[in-house]
């Protein structure tokens, strides 16, 4: 079966692994879901990651991160741009999730990019998910 979105996927997988507090998720890997993992790494909303061989093709591990209470790292994610209406940013009007403290992961001409990352670049693109 082939799937439609393999970025809310992805993002799906995350939400619901975070929730149930498990210290880890498997997924299928991608180059663009790597890049995704490796922005929410730099970021500090996941420990870290990791891709392994699987039967078919690579598996992509996330570490998911959590406080010294048990506490959460990754608040809420959420899928912005999706294959039946895809969202676009200008440079000039790039999104502010929650005031600032949130990011939006940006698929630009630059690559996969934080709005932050886009603001000082000056460039736009599509707005793949906001992270907080």
């Amino acid at each position: 079966m082939t799937m439609t979105d393999p970025v809310a996927d992805m993002l799906t997988r995350l939400r619901n692994a975070n929730s149930a507090f498990h210290d880890s998720v498997e997924m299928p890997s991608s180059k663009l879901k790597v890049r995704v993992a490796d922005i929410l790494k730099s970021e500090g909303y996941i420990a870290d990651y990791r891709e392994e061989d699987a039967t078919v093709g690579k598996k992509l591990i996330i570490e998911l991160k959590f406080g010294p209470q048990r506490e959460r790292s990754l608040a809420g994610l959420r899928r912005i741009s999706k294959p039946g209406l895809r969202v676009y940013a200008k440079s000039t009007n790039l999104p502010h999730v929650l005031g600032g403290l949130g990011i939006a992961i940006l698929s630009t001409s630059s690559g996969l990019l934080t709005d932050r990352q886009a603001a000082k670049k000056g460039v736009g693109g599509e707005v793949l998910a906001y992270v907080w």
